[in-house]
């Protein structure tokens, strides 16, 4: 099975690195120059080295790692995957997928874990090496580790002095990861908290190796957490509890554990804190269910009101935390049409989601978004079928809109409710929704979305 890809050009000043400095190691994050007026998004030292570097260095780890191979993939090595990183507000975020997409992680460093400034906001790329691999596994609470992300030529005295070109090829599954990861963070809802100790003693009692088509549920015990096979109703379901191994060597220097879970229980995320730094893994249900692969924001990208799109878009200054009453004070509307349309702004990559907070933030990909729609099948065949003339409105009522759209070899039955959609097709009777709406559905959206109000709201 052959993988496509976005190629890319990123131009590395020098190779990132951690070295001795007179005052300590220093962290040198060589990024992708693609904001000339600002060389540098970010200065300062880490307050919190440890857990800092511990973290990256285990996001790291999850960008190289495959915990799921399709029985026509031949195991093979992979390009490795360079982190995202956004500087926005005073937030600092690393953001990176495993190489099946069924693992999402991302670090969150607030000012509470450094000392230094963000000089400009912006999203970049950087060089993940494997000697800076090596030297961040190290760190100790009494190193002094500063950060800089950014070129700056005063960092070529380490002898890195000619500007490297690196040509990326991005899979477009990583691009779909990050619009579709979005799309579950922003459903899911607070479950279990627990402290350090029972999260150590949780993380410990997990098999280390699963059967892959083996699902279990995380439930309450007493004051902490354990495995079952059997759902008492409270749990969270998890499947490949090998992704959540990666987490046994920072739960010792974490608060405690946070794990957040859709109603549905198609993903979760499981989060640690450390004294101002964060480390969220958001999982799949299943290692071979990867994020890209999913559909969760195919409604969205249907979603053409260019006017709301491109108002709530000005109005996004690189928030770490996007206070929704304020962009809809800003923008003249109400709380439910700023909800909408970040979401259709989280389906082109310019906001994700932070659990923590309850709120998306800004950021901007490297990316060229504009690719979006291609790399959605199903979308595209959507829009086919409506170019075609191949959807028919046959009858409105109060509750619903019933279309019947072309199929391969017969037509299908799509009804439009205020909350939900069906259709009579294949893919619709095994997934019933859970992986996104079939192009049906979505030809259907199409339409109504074109419909005059009066016709539409029948």
């Amino acid at each position: 099975m052959s993988e496509s890809y976005v190629d890319y050009l990123y131009r590395y000043p020098f190779a990132s690195s951690l070295a001795a400095a007179t005052t300590g190691n220093e962290l040198k994050l060589a990024a992708s120059e693609q904001q000339k007026a600002f060389p540098h998004f970010f200065e300062g030292s880490l307050l919190q080295p440890r857990a800092t570097a511990l973290m990256l260095f285990i996001l790291s780890r999850i960008v190289s790692t495959r915990f799921y191979i399709p029985p026509n993939l031949l195991k093979r090595m992979l390009l490795e995957r360079d982190p995202v990183i956004t500087c926005g507000a005073e937030m600092l975020r690393f953001e990176g997928f495993s190489a099946c997409c069924s693992a999402y992680a991302r670090v969150d460093i607030s000012p509470d874990a450094y000392r230094g400034r963000i000089v400009s906001h912006g999203t970049t790329n950087v060089d993940f090496n494997t000697v800076m691999r090596s030297a961040l596994a190290v760190v100790r609470d009494d190193d002094r580790v500063s950060m800089s992300i950014g070129a700056d030529g005063l960092e070529l005295k380490h002898g890195f002095n000619k500007i490297e070109e690196k040509k990326v090829q991005l899979p477009t599954r990583w691009i779909k990861g990050f619009v579709e990861v979005q799309a579950y963070q922003s459903r899911m809802e607070k479950r279990f908290s627990v402290g350090r100790v029972e999260s150590i003693r949780f993380l410990r009692s997990l098999p280390s190796s699963t059967n892959v088509k083996s699902s279990f549920y995380v439930i309450p015990s007493g004051k902490g957490l354990r495995i079952s096979q059997r759902n008492d109703g409270s749990g969270v379901r998890v499947g490949g509890t090998e992704r959540l191994l990666l987490l046994k060597d920072l739960v010792p220097l974490s608060d405690g554990l946070t794990v957040f879970a859709r109603p549905d229980g198609e993903a979760s995320e499981w989060r640690l804190d450390c004294a101002g730094v964060t480390f969220c893994l958001t999982i799949s249900s299943e290692p071979s269910r990867g994020f890209s692969g999913e559909g969760q924001v195919l409604n969205e990208l249907t979603f053409t009101d260019t006017e709301k799109l491109s108002s709530v878009r000005s109005t996004l200054k690189w928030q770490s935390c996007v206070d929704i009453g304020e962009i809809a004070r800003l923008n003249g509307l109400n709380e439910d049409a700023v909800r909408q349309t970040l979401s259709a702004l989280g389906s082109r990559g310019l906001v994700g989601f932070d659990l923590g907070r309850g709120a998306y933030f800004h950021r901007e990909l490297p990316f060229d978004m504009e690719l979006i729609d291609d790399m959605h099948p199903r979308l595209k065949n959507a829009r086919k079928l409506v170019d075609k003339d191949d959807v028919k409105l046959k009858s409105s009522d109060l509750e619903s809109l019933q279309f019947e759209v072309r199929g391969t070899d017969v037509q299908h039955t799509v009804k439009i409710f205020s909350t939900h959609s069906q259709c009579t097709c294949p893919w619709y009777s095994k997934y019933q929704g859970l992986r996104g709406p079939c192009k049906h559905i979505l030809a259907a959206q199409i339409v109504v979305d074109g419909l005059p109000e009066s016709e539409a709201n029948r």
